[in-house]
């Protein structure tokens, strides 16, 4: 169960418990007053930040020419493997068919001293050809069959280039950006379109190096999303970088988001809580009513109408919530101060005539 404080709002002297009751009193707001029940506490580091795409790609075009044909458009869904734009590169398509004849040209030089080398070798079992007549004939075979070769190597490289003349999309996703129209002329490394999918979100960060010993891969992280007030979502920390940045001393932290349907746009702010710490039910106080001296912590306990110095032991401190965790010294019920300000020892205190402290409920109103 959730545990609801009534806690004060600020941390100046003005919002201390009020002085003006008697010479030796102090009158309690209900405000001023935090009861101890149970909650569970989630600790654990947290990052900030924007929600992006795992995979982002850009489209470049590879050949130049002019954009003949664009198939696609901003928010367009797109498969791996469809076209996106048809670049007009007749140069480019010139050299792949001319290469391409080259080809049958080898071939038919290769076919033809093949014929001439078995003619030779006939010739040569006979004695009607000398040594020299049979070797000019093999070394025209090889010859013939090394520009086959070196052909077929610059009809391949061609052909690629031409077909590099049809752009498609290397993963399948939706088109986020359009960066040219269709007529533009482009050169190779101009961007076409930008590619993302958002099956999978990803919040980057950097965590100091004292906490990132307790960021490991896998770890449960818990997302909130202020474009989604009052959700939650879950996903895992993707990589830990494994060397700190020697300029601000912090690691790189990527937590992973999974977004089936897309039920999440790309580029929200977001805030991922790595759930390191989990403690489940458990006595909680709000953060403001734990304080700390050279003695230890402890915190003002209201006891019988008069302040106490409680020694505490504290355990997992949630952020979000300004939850702190009672290890030990203090029981289900007991009532706390939660608001700064000088305390003496057996002070007596009253509370205002609203009633007395606030119940969780009433607080939460």
């Amino acid at each position: 169960m959730m545990l609801v404080f009534a806690v004060a709002c600020g941390g100046s002297d003005d919002d201390a418990p009020q002085a003006d009751a008697g010479p030796d009193e102090i009158l309690l707001q209900p405000t001023d007053i935090a009861v101890v029940q149970s909650a569970r506490i989630t600790g654990g580091i947290v990052l900030t930040g924007t929600l992006n795409p795992e995979r982002v790609v850009q489209v470049r075009t590879q050949v130049p020419g002019i954009v003949g044909r664009l198939a696609v458009d901003r928010g367009d869904p797109i498969r791996t493997g469809q076209l996106i734009a048809v670049i007009e590169a007749e140069g480019i398509r010139s050299a792949a068919a001319g290469a391409l004849a080259q080809v049958s040209s080898a071939e038919a030089n290769l076919a033809l001293a093949r014929q001439r080398l078995e003619s030779a070798r006939t010739l040569h079992s006979r004695g009607a050809i000398s040594n020299i007549d049979l070797q000019t004939a093999e070394a025209g075979y090889q010859a013939a069959q090394g520009q086959l070769a070196a052909a077929r190597a610059q009809a391949s490289s061609a052909s690629e280039s031409a077909r590099r003349a049809n752009i498609t999309s290397p993963i399948a996703g939706e088109v986020s950006a359009r960066h040219v129209n269709q007529g533009e002329v482009v050169n190779p490394g101009d961007p076409l379109v930008t590619v993302v999918n958002t099956t999978q979100l990803e919040l980057a960060g950097q965590v100091p190096v004292q906490s990132a010993a307790r960021v490991q891969r896998g770890q449960a992280v818990e997302f909130t999303v202020d474009a989604y007030p009052g959700q939650s979502f879950e996903g895992v920390v993707a990589r830990v970088e494994p060397t700190a940045d020697p300029s601000t001393r912090q690691v790189g932290v990527y937590l992973r988001l999974p977004n089936p349907g897309g039920r999440i746009v790309g580029g929200v702010f977001a805030t991922g809580r790595v759930l390191s710490d989990v403690a489940d039910s458990v006595l909680a106080v709000p953060a403001g009513a734990v304080r700390t001296q050279d003695a230890g912590t402890y915190v003002w306990l209201i006891d019988q109408n008069r302040i106490t110095r409680r020694p505490v032991v504290i355990g997992v401190r949630e952020e979000s919530t300004g939850l702190v965790e009672i290890v030990s010294g203090l029981s289900a019920g007991d009532r706390v101060l939660s608001v700064p300000g000088a305390m003496e020892e057996g002070t007596p205190v009253r509370f205002s005539n609203e009633g007395g402290p606030a119940s969780p409920a009433e607080a939460g109103r």
